[in-house]
């Protein structure tokens, strides 16, 4: 399992790695209330990307991302 350190890093590696094999790849997001902190993950059951930040910036990129996973999904 891959911590990525950047949301940037983090984005253009999940979306390759949903465009690789969109019918194994599965997003997964929650949301630790007693931390504060998303956690974000994307698996292919080969490899596993993941990311924390407890950032409201981050927060408002994650949905600009399902949005673009989104549109992908129904392409």
């Amino acid at each position: 399992m891959t911590f990525l350190k950047t949301w940037e890093e983090f984005e253009r590696a999940a979306e390759r790695l949903y465009l690789q094999d969109p019918m194994k790849s599965r997003f997964t997001m929650k949301y630790i209330h007693s931390k504060q902190v998303l956690c974000l993950k994307m698996t292919d059951n080969k490899v596993c990307l993941q990311f924390k930040t407890d950032l409201l910036q981050d927060a408002k990129k994650v949905e600009k991302f399902t949005n673009n996973l989104m549109r992908h999904m129904a392409s």
